[in-house]
């Protein structure tokens, strides 16, 4: 969230954000408070030093003189509680309001109000060209074999499969490829629990806001499943004041996620693209509150996933989101948008974000800088690999004319070495 003093200080800036990202909220509302919070604090302090001093005057009083200093004791203290209940009352209302007033985009998003309105900022790779009629990736797993939606829809409900043979193996192949590039550039591996409690998702902006996407499991428990590794693993120093000589922290983790998608319809839903579970792995840095530093780091995370993507030969675009696509925490995202053939479209595959301090506010996730000052860290995340929609893309963008799909050269060491899977078909 925004420190309570920079949306004083900024209130017109942080307005024009909000407008930007299309995000309804109350700055006016939350300044109000915020001044009648200092009001309060002012005169509960006030209140609280008259008792003091009155305790010492009782002490020493005459018994003529106590019962009247007794009676003005007992004004003072019914009237700081009336005050002390009233501010947290406001205290309450001024969390409400600041954790929807979203943060502030950098300069360079681009105005628009949805998906459609993103900037492309470059393109990597051809198009493939084929002799033979490009099909989506359910035609080609279910020709092999290696699909099963219905299975999926009397396990688990609509929007879940089953992946069998040489489909899962590719899965597993690109996941176990995404994570060792990532921790061969020195990336610590995490593995992390993805049932919740709420404070992580408060912590990293997805609540309020993010609740009808999300499992919730029932009273007893009230833990969630969450959407992204992303979660967890900025959570993970929540309520720390790190050390200075301990930043950046470079964090990889390999999670499956769960989503509800609730209210998607349409082409999305067809298939393995938009889906309830999913594999992934995803890249987490933690740093010092610099801005410059954070921007060279945005564009680090974004070339770890495209170098990802250029060793799997997959044609991709990186787009820069615009303020009406842009989520409440963000200051700006790259989402890599990989060629799917079946679609004739790019589609999503990658999302790079940067947030300043504004999640680390709300996680009480801090470092002690060289003056000994705390301070709020910097966070920073990026998909590596996102399973699902990277089979698609390597489905429908290396299938072969006899069916088969050929396997990337950096991933054959993770399927013994093959070089195509599948068998011919008709």
């Amino acid at each position: 969230m925004l420190d309570a003093k920079f949306i004083r200080q900024n209130a017109d800036l942080v307005k024009a954000g909000a407008k930007k990202k299309r995000v309804a909220c109350d700055v006016d509302g939350f300044i109000a408070l915020d001044s009648e919070r200092r009001e309060l604090g002012q005169r509960a302090d006030e209140l609280r030093s008259v008792q003091k001093s009155a305790g010492k005057d009782i002490a020493q009083a005459s018994n003529e003189e106590r019962p009247a200093l007794l009676e003005a004791q007992k004004a003072v203290k019914t009237e700081l509680k009336a005050l002390e209940e009233r501010l947290g009352a406001v205290e309450t209302g001024m969390r409400d309001l600041q954790l929807v007033i979203p943060n502030v985009p950098a300069d360079e998003v681009p105005e628009g109000a949805d998906d459609t309105d993103n900037v492309e900022v470059r393109r990597v790779g051809e198009a493939p060209s084929f002799d033979f009629e490009a099909v989506d990736h359910i035609e080609i797993a279910n020709r092999q074999g290696w699909l099963d939606i219905e299975a999926g829809a009397r396990l688990a409900g609509s929007r879940n499969y089953v992946l069998i043979g040489d489909l899962a193996l590719l899965e597993g192949a690109v996941l176990q490829f995404a994570f060792d590039h990532m921790i061969a550039k020195g990336f610590v591996p995490l593995s992390v629990p993805m049932l919740l409690r709420p404070e992580p998702l408060y912590g990293t902006g997805y609540f309020p806001g993010g609740e009808e996407q999300t499992y919730r499991t029932d009273d007893r428990d009230d833990l969630y499943l969450a959407g992204t590794s992303e979660v967890p693993v900025t959570a993970l120093h929540a309520d720390q004041i790190l050390a200075l000589e301990d930043l950046p922290k470079r964090y990889v983790a390999r999670t499956t996620c769960y989503r509800r998608e609730a209210g998607t319809y349409g082409k999305d839903t067809k298939g393995i693209y938009r889906v309830h579970q999913f594999q992934k792995v995803e890249q987490v840095i933690l740093d010092v509150a610099d801005e410059a530093n954070s921007i060279e780091q945005h564009h680090a995370i974004l070339r770890n996933s495209e170098e990802v993507m250029q060793a799997l030969d997959l044609p991709y675009r990186v787009v820069n989101v615009c303020g009406g696509d842009l989520g409440v925490p963000h200051v700006q995202k790259f989402d890599i948008e990989t060629w799917m053939p079946g679609r004739d479209a790019f589609g999503e595959t990658h999302s790079a974000s940067r947030f300043y301090d504004y999640q680390a506010r709300r996680l009480g996730l801090r470092y002690r800088d060289a003056e000994g000052r705390v301070q709020h860290c910097h966070t920073l995340n990026n998909t590596v690999a996102a399973s699902t929609r990277m089979l698609i893309a390597l489905l429908e963008n290396h299938k072969w004319g006899d069916g088969t799909v050929r396997v990337p050269e950096a991933l054959r060491p993770y399927v013994g070495g093959r070089e195509g899977l599948g068998r011919p078909v008709e």
